[in-house]
């Protein structure tokens, strides 16, 4: 990803929020030479200092197979808002987006086995419905058997992080304000998440 140095992210940690914060992801890999795209929600933890991405496919998926033991690239991204054009002082300006986004790379490993999988299943029930998790303990085990035939899980250790905040950086304060401004004013919670990241810059 093209990342001008002033639309680094400061640090790993922001990075990591970022992906737990919007953490229903893209995951690509490439097959016969063309790339293949999954959107899958993904478990973002931090363990022994790497970043560890965990998730699972529909068994019938040919991606479940394809993408285990190569590299894998996923992408976490969300909030995006127009910029035009009348909020800067030249009138020599052209539109924009402003955007945050984070590509992981790293190796697709298998969770084989009935333990592993209940054990991705159950972190994830935890994480996104933590009021589920009793009902689904309390299914019959043949039916939760069943189900984890058809998904096949799976990790990604990342060896590579790319993150980027298009934020304005390389515009003035009074036209970052002046779109801070405007975004805030939007119905669409995009437009105002972005005025949010855009107030939180330390410049």
């Amino acid at each position: 990803m093209y990342i001008p140095s002033f639309n680094k992210f400061p640090d790993q940690q922001e990075a990591i929020a970022f992906m737990q914060r919007y953490s229903f992801a893209t995951v690509i890999s490439v097959r016969d030479g063309l790339p293949v795209a999954t959107h899958l929600p993904f478990l973002v933890k931090e363990q022994d200092n790497k970043i560890i991405l965990s998730s699972h496919f529909a068994k019938a998926n040919p991606q479940s197979t394809d993408v285990i033991g190569t590299t894998a690239l996923v992408i976490f991204t969300e909030p995006h808002a127009y910029i035009s054009p009348k909020h800067y002082e030249k009138k020599e300006s052209v539109p924009t987006w402003n955007y945050l986004a984070v590509h992981a790379y790293g190796k697709c490993t298998l969770l084989d086995g009935e333990q592993n999988k209940a054990a991705v299943l159950q972190q994830m029930i935890q994480y996104y419905d933590a009021d589920y998790l009793k009902q689904w303990n309390d299914l019959p085990d043949d039916y939760k058997q069943k189900m984890m035939k058809g998904i096949v899980a799976f990790e990604i250790v990342v060896d590579d992080l790319q993150a980027k905040k298009k934020l304005s950086q390389n515009r003035s304060e009074t036209e970052r304000e002046n779109i801070i401004n405007d975004l805030f004013k939007a119905e669409n919670s995009n437009e105002k998440e972005i005025a949010e990241y855009m107030k939180s810059l330390k410049m």
